[in-house]
């Protein structure tokens, strides 16, 4: 048997994973806004919210630029290129989906099953086959679901996170995302991105009272259960799979995108095991690697906000 790696319980400071919310790095002219904590925008000086390392980052002297940071329409652009270079995504012959109840805004709570068939009609595995995929499903049976209960990380599964991060960064859509960041002066080279990366969705933390119960793939993409309810759980493929086992019982949808190809986007009510889920929400048909590079370029441009 591999033995039991414990995850160490250091984890990498917010500062040298991600531009810290309190600091200026990567955000000098920044737009204001009431969400901030800190401003980077030369106004801040007049409003007295610049952030502590404001003049250190922006001022005359300062090394960071202000065309090192990200905004609102370069995200918008960048995610729709990435958009458009999933090229894995399913394609509209691949999936049949039957949302069947439309739950209205105060229905949701309601934990009734209003959609006697599944979700999914029909789904061509043999998508799973591509490496992103296969790569991606095994890592779905790494985690305890439960908070609050150390996670014990094994030699295998850590190759499996090696394997996943190595496939994905293969990626036409991976790459872009790289070169946007680099130019952004946001990583040196590729080996950094991914060893970020590493840190950003498989390094430990704790949901509850300390122990390392939790990780941002695990959260997001497996889906955990925090007091008696469904946490996370984002993903049509961990959700398509667990249907088919009779684990996941879909109830109902609260909202169906407008879009007429995949990826589509749901809003749904479902029990897991027992455990409900009120909203969650899932981009449809959409491959690994672009919800995994889409939520990582939201991560690191708006760190702790919307």
């Amino acid at each position: 048997a591999e033995p039991l790696l414990r995850s160490p319980a250091v984890f990498v400071s917010p500062k040298e994973l991600y531009t810290a919310p309190g600091s200026c790095e990567g955000r000098c002219g920044e737009p204001l806004s009431d969400e901030d904590e800190c401003h980077c925008h030369p106004e801040c000086e007049r409003r007295g919210s610049c952030c502590g390392d404001y003049e250190r980052h922006c001022g005359p002297e300062g090394f960071s630029r202000s065309s090192d940071s990200i905004t609102d329409q370069e995200l918008l652009e960048v995610s729709e290129q990435l958009y458009g270079l999933d090229h894995n995504k399913a394609r509209p012959t691949d999936i049949a989906i039957n949302p069947q109840h439309q739950a209205a805004p105060g229905e949701t709570g309601h934990q009734e099953d209003l959609s006697p068939q599944p979700l999914y009609k029909y789904v061509n595995e043999e998508l799973f086959s591509k490496p992103t995929y296969s790569s991606f499903i095994k890592l779905l049976d790494n985690y305890q679901r439960a908070t609050g209960r150390e996670e014990e990380v094994t030699a295998d599964e850590l190759r499996e996170q090696d394997n996943f991060l190595r496939e994905v960064m293969k990626t036409e859509l991976m790459k872009k995302l790289f070169a946007f960041l680099h130019a952004k002066n946001r990583y040196d080279s590729e080996q950094e991105f991914l060893e970020d990366l590493k840190q950003m969705w498989f390094g430990p933390y704790s949901r509850g009272a300390g122990e390392q119960d939790s990780s941002g793939f695990e959260h997001v993409f497996s889906g955990e259960v925090k007091k008696g309810k469904v946490s996370g759980f984002h993903n049509w493929i961990r959700f398509y799979l667990l249907e088919k086992q009779g684990i996941v019982n879909y109830f109902s949808h609260n909202f169906n995108g407008p879009w007429d190809t995949f990826p589509d986007v749901l809003g749904l009510q479902f029990s897991w095991d027992g455990f409900y889920k009120e909203v969650g929400s899932a981009f449809i048909g959409c491959s690994p690697e672009f919800e995994f590079g889409l939520y990582t370029l939201c991560f690191l441009a708006r760190p702790g906000r919307a």
